[in-house]
């Protein structure tokens, strides 16, 4: 038995370098597996996103018609009216991103967002298009070295749009867009319930007429923006305070009452149901602003604007389903606006918007859109504008394809669609070359009919 005995200890060793091997082995896909799958899930490395719409909007004569959500009088300041076939144009984003994770744990995000708007419906519009680099920033997150009250925050520094904007989709129109160059941070953490955000940004005003004894005639300055944006639990209060210098310079309408600082503030509500009746969610807000801040939904992006101009918005919108394949976005959105350009100018409008679709087979629904805005608008001349004083009321159907129905965020989706748009004639005499002037082939009571694609991931 000895020989045996021997022989079999002689294997051991044979069998322990193989099980050596096989653990190594193990332990190198491991560590692969560990650097892929970072990857996989976006953690780590390039990713892609993208918003874009295209379509062909066309009149009754099968002309090429005016539209967009801010084809009225009331949309020069704001006023959207609804986007369901009212779009005759192709705008897109794409954005590139690269996420990085530290050996300590930090994240980094580079993010570059390239877009561009025509209206054309040539395959080449490089002389018609606006390429443009909208947003160029570098993002840290879950910090090694962040303690405390800044543990779970976030810094940037770029030129970006602000995180937590938020908008009404239905009517392209946000609530508030802060946007520009500048660095910031996300997510102080005060209390279980309580956190901020503080950034500040920077915006330029284009060259503008000035005092005609500087240099050449004109003046150019930048509006700088101080943030502070709070959240206790669902109620957010936005506080912006904002200095131009020098563009009290600036003529406007003949007057050099320009402004040059503004407080801006919103405060809002995001629920987690349809307005407390049923399930889905909604968001209220009401936004106030004097002098460079009485522009307030495009925070600090308007030079023009008067030292007493003062503008109150209130905006709101929901989402449920009525019944297993009904859904419903009901919105609200409404402004006044005095002293805007001119001391003694008056906006005032209102807009009412409701999109309905119903989920009609796995690939396809039916959509329908109704909006009706009525407006009081005198801008005292401005911009050789008159004042006018009524309603615009437009209906959409629009047949939709999609890769699977269910949900208010589901895209792509390709629809066509015929719209019906009525108004005012008095509304038609408020600016000479618009939508609705009258000198546009557009006119009221009539039908336009297209089709668009729509998508974003």
């Amino acid at each position: 038995m000895a020989p045996i005995a021997v022989a079999i200890a002689s294997t051991l060793p044979v069998a322990v370098q193989a099980q050596d091997s096989v653990e190594e082995r193990l332990s190198a896909l491991e560590a692969q597996l560990a650097e892929v799958e970072p990857k996989a899930t976006g953690e780590e490395g390039f990713s892609f996103n993208t918003y874009a719409r295209s379509g062909l909007l066309l009149n009754e004569d099968l002309k090429s018609a005016p539209g967009g959500p801010y084809l009225t009088p009331a949309g020069s300041v704001g006023g959207a009216v609804g986007r369901l076939g009212n779009e005759p144009d192709t705008y897109l984003e794409a954005i590139l991103n690269y996420r990085q994770k530290a050996d300590n744990g930090t994240k980094s995000l580079y993010r570059l967002m390239i877009a561009d708007s025509t209206t054309s419906s040539n395959d080449w519009t490089a002389n018609d298009g606006a390429v443009n680099v909208r947003q160029a920033y570098v993002e840290f997150s879950e910090l090694a070295g962040f303690r405390g009250i800044v543990r779970n925050a976030t810094i940037w520094a770029g030129k970006r749009f602000d995180r937590d904007n938020f908008d009404i989709h239905w009517l392209d129109s946000d609530f508030v867009f802060l946007a520009g160059t500048g660095a910031g941070i996300y997510d102080v953490q005060f209390g279980s319930d309580l956190s901020s955000n503080f950034s500040v940004y920077g915006r330029s005003f284009i060259d503008f007429p000035s005092d005609p004894d500087s240099s050449d005639g004109t003046s150019k300055t930048d509006n700088i923006i101080l943030t502070a944006n709070n959240y206790f639990g669902p109620v957010q209060l936005m506080i912006n305070g904002m200095t131009a210098a020098d563009n009290d310079e600036r003529i406007v309408a003949g007057n050099t009452d320009a402004a040059d600082s503004g407080i801006h503030t919103m405060l809002a509500y995001h629920g987690d149901s349809f307005f407390g009746l049923s399930d889905g969610n909604f968001k209220v807000a009401v936004l106030h602003g004097s002098g460079l801040g009485a522009e307030v939904k495009n925070i600090g992006a308007d030079g023009n604007l008067h030292e007493d101009a003062v503008s109150t918005r209130f905006g709101a919108y929901g989402t449920t389903y009525l019944g297993d394949h009904w859904r419903l976005a009901p919105a609200i959105l409404a402004e006044t606006s005095k002293d805007r350009y001119i001391k003694g100018d008056d906006y005032q409008w209102l807009t009412l918007n409701a999109r309905l679709a119903h989920e009609i087979a796995a690939n396809f629904e039916m959509q329908y859109e109704a909006s009706w805005q009525t407006m009081d608008i005198d801008p005292r001349g401005y911009q050789g504008r008159s004042e006018v004083d009524g309603e615009y009321s437009r209906l959409t159907i629009a047949p939709t394809f999609k890769p699977q129905v269910g949900g208010f965020w589901n895209r792509p989706e390709i629809r066509v669609f015929a719209s019906y748009s009525s108004w005012d004639d008095e509304l038609d005499a408020y600016a000479v070359g618009d939508s609705l002037g009258e000198d546009s082939d557009f006119a009221s009571d009539q039908w336009t009919f297209g089709a668009q694609m729509e998508v974003w991931f």
